[in-house]
């Protein structure tokens, strides 16, 4: 057992004591698990994060790597080691609502600083951005689970550690989302998974150091839940949701020797920039006549567009051959048939 307080006077609270504070209530099973959440939760995330460097499926891919980083390595890991936690003669429940803003605050930071470095051109300020707004996220996370855990006791912060602790979270922080930007390969990316655990693990316990708690002379009964009441389910809910992207990172391929993006300290201009007009296409000119034509003009050659000359065939003569007949012709009005000639 690691006693975090012991029982000496706390000055300014008349009858009140301070409580032995117990982390590891069961031994070194729970932080050995919340280790194994984190690193299990880091590693999933960075490869969907790689996974997102493709132009395909980039907002899936970053939505999965914020669940598996923001709701298993971090909010999983930290209720887990949170399990381990007791205070002496002392009742602990839990605010079911308060529990899960804390855990949907943790996948909302870790997308905002994923969606903010992640893109074909990432620069230093948005790392640097990104790692401060998910870390402070993060402390915020880990503080309001902390709050939703009631006691009859009254429990109290060091603002030295908690500071500390946030600093943490954001070195933490910044380092993961350049891990998501420059790792990759298997060996990389679990050594940088291993690397995140300890960074995560290590801000719980530091913001868990920070906390003391003494007992008051009117205790109150807490409300809320039990621990297993309300953190199993959610932990099993997420561990189903972590074993369904472990399946699709399984069957999806990533290409190792894809190159990573440049980190630039700002964003290039020239790419923003807008493409030169193309000059218009030329028309071929209508070849149309100078002057317009006069009466004597033939109309074949006022087209702009001659046409090809035709042949011109003469009709038959209808004169019959012998002039007799003709001239009997004309004045009884029976003509002579012909078989080759056009009525």
């Amino acid at each position: 057992m690691f006693i975090c307080a012991i029982a000496v006077p706390l000055g300014g609270y008349l009858g009140a004591f301070v409580l032995d504070v117990y982390h590891f209530t069961y031994g070194w099973l729970t932080p050995v698990l919340a280790y194994t959440m984190s690193v299990t939760g880091s590693l999933l995330g960075l490869q969907c994060a790689a996974r997102a460097r493709g132009e395909e499926g980039r907002v899936g891919w970053l939505i999965g790597a914020a669940i598996a980083i923001g709701g298993t390595g971090i909010w999983v890991m930290h209720f887990i080691a949170m399990l381990g936690f007791s205070i002496r003669g002392s009742e602990i429940r839990y605010s079911v609502p308060l529990t899960l803003l804390s855990a949907i605050t943790a996948i909302i930071v870790v997308g905002i600083g994923l969606f903010l470095v992640n893109k074909p051109e990432p620069t230093w300020i948005s790392l640097l951005a990104g790692g401060v707004i998910t870390g402070c996220g993060v402390a915020a996370m880990h503080y309001t689970g902390m709050y939703a855990m009631k006691s009859d006791a009254m429990i109290g912060y060091d603002a030295g550690i908690v500071a500390l602790s946030v600093l943490i979270a954001v070195v933490a922080a910044t380092a993961a989302l350049w891990f998501t930007l420059r790792v990759k390969g298997f060996l990389s990316t679990v050594g940088a998974a291993l690397i995140m655990g300890v960074a995560v693990t290590g801000m719980h316990f530091t913001g868990m150091a920070s906390m003391h708690a003494h007992r008051a002379d009117r205790a109150v009964p807490p409300s809320g839940a039990g621990a297993m009441e309300v953190l199993a389910p959610i932990i099993v809910a997420f561990s189903l949701v972590t074993i369904l992207l472990l399946i699709s990172v399984g069957l999806t391929e990533i290409e190792n020797t894809m190159d990573l993006p440049p980190l630039k300290l700002t964003r290039s201009r020239a790419r923003h920039a807008p493409a030169p007009a193309e000059p218009p296409l030329a028309r071929p000119a209508a070849t149309w006549p100078e002057s317009a034509p006069s009466a004597d003009d033939d109309f074949e050659q006022s087209r702009p567009y001659p046409l090809p000359p035709r042949e011109y065939t003469a009709p038959p003569t209808r004169r019959p051959a012998d002039r007799n007949a003709y001239s009997e012709a004309t004045t009884t009005g029976d003509w002579p048939i012909n078989t080759g000639a056009r009525h």
